[in-house]
């Protein structure tokens, strides 16, 4: 399932995110803004758990998501401020990290670091920004598979039609939401209008 945000609160915080100017403080803030938009829409329909605590006045039950229940894993590095976004907004869930590094020349993406916690009957959350064409997302979730999660999420910020078509192919029982799919992929791979490399942009790499 593919759902694309329509709010128009994101859709500014994504134009602001193409300007080429903008400086990787202010990158990264709007991409955790983002992250939460995101959050929101895709776990918005849990089922809550019910805790007791305490108020000011009374002892009350109270409706909360399960959070420890719900692992977050990003894919380095360009997930990395969604992460963090996450981590404030849900602090009781799980963290984990996928490294996956694209070649230049193939646009195959190789696996070289799992640090993914305890999944079995759990649900993953998957943040990267960028579905450009589709390879890294792909072999990320072949990797949480193996991981034997309940059910599997993916948080993206730009995308376009190829690589979405790719995880629709690969991985239809998976639920992608997306901020905004872009118009194409260029020769080289990388989405237009898009943003960049969402990772040098965010920590001011040197191109």
């Amino acid at each position: 399932m593919i759902h694309e945000l329509s709010n128009i609160v994101a859709k500014n915080l994504i134009n602001r995110l193409r300007e080429h100017k903008l400086d990787s403080l202010h990158f990264r803030h709007i991409i955790k803004e983002l992250a939460r938009f995101l959050a929101y829409e895709a776990l918005g329909s849990q089922k809550p758990k019910t805790y007791s605590i305490e108020t000011w006045i009374e002892k009350i039950s109270c409706d909360f998501l399960d959070e420890e229940n719900i692992v977050f894993v990003a894919i380095l590095r360009a997930g990395l401020p969604m992460i963090e976004a996450l981590s404030d907004l849900f602090p009781k869930a799980s963290f984990g990290f996928l490294a996956m590094r694209r070649d230049e020349q193939t646009h195959k993406s190789k696996l070289y670091y799992d640090r993914i916690p305890e999944s079995k009957d759990k649900i993953i959350v998957i943040v990267d920004p960028m579905v450009a064409t589709g390879g890294s997302l792909s072999d990320a979730i072949d990797v949480i598979k193996t991981k034997s999660p309940k059910e599997i999420f993916s948080l993206n910020i730009i995308g376009c039609p190829e690589g979405i078509s790719i995880i629709e192919k690969k991985h239809p029982d998976i639920k992608l939401y997306i901020a905004q799919i872009d118009e194409k992929l260029d020769n080289n791979m990388f989405i237009l209008p898009g943003l960049g490399d969402a990772g040098d942009r965010a920590y001011n790499t040197p191109e």
